[in-house]
């Protein structure tokens, strides 16, 4: 059974009616993770999505709701936290790929939780570093049904 780690950019676009096409098929993601329990979250991801749909969308969240809507995700979602060791991998991923620091923690942190893909549209889509595959939920090659046969 696989699971999918799903990026910030993801969550928000759930909750973003600026582009529909994204909303969409964020939902869509969610709609076919969540009950079969293959949505993965990093506590950073919990984060960066409650500062983002506070104040970076154009009709933001209350404070109540997000942390209304973080509560979902945690009771519908495995959420693997910050770890020393993430951190420490973190930032040697960093160095060796390139990554942006925090983008090197979402990777540190499926690779050492030993789950095999990403879903974000903040890397190359396809890579494949370490044993974690970046896929890119959003680009027009993503197909639906790799959320199912990964099972």
């Amino acid at each position: 059974m696989s699971a999918f780690l799903v990026d910030t950019n993801v969550l928000v676009y759930a909750h973003d009616p600026r582009d529909r096409r994204k909303q969409e098929r964020a939902l869509e993601v969610f709609d076919r993770l969540i009950p079969d329990g293959h949505a993965v979250l990093s506590v950073q991801c919990l984060t960066e999505f409650f500062q983002a749909v506070r104040r970076k969308i154009p009709e933001p969240l209350s404070p109540q709701e997000a942390l209304a809507q973080v509560e979902r995700f945690i009771r519908s979602c495995q959420v693997f936290d910050l770890t020393p060791t993430v951190v420490i991998d973190g930032c040697r991923g960093s160095d060796s790929y390139s990554l942006s620091f925090w983008d090197a923690l979402i990777w540190a942190t499926a690779k050492l939780n030993q789950v095999p893909f990403v879903l974000s549209e903040d890397f190359q889509d396809g890579l494949l570093l370490e044993g974690v595959r970046f896929l890119n939920p959003f680009s027009e090659t993503f197909d639906l049904a790799l959320l199912e046969t990964s099972r």
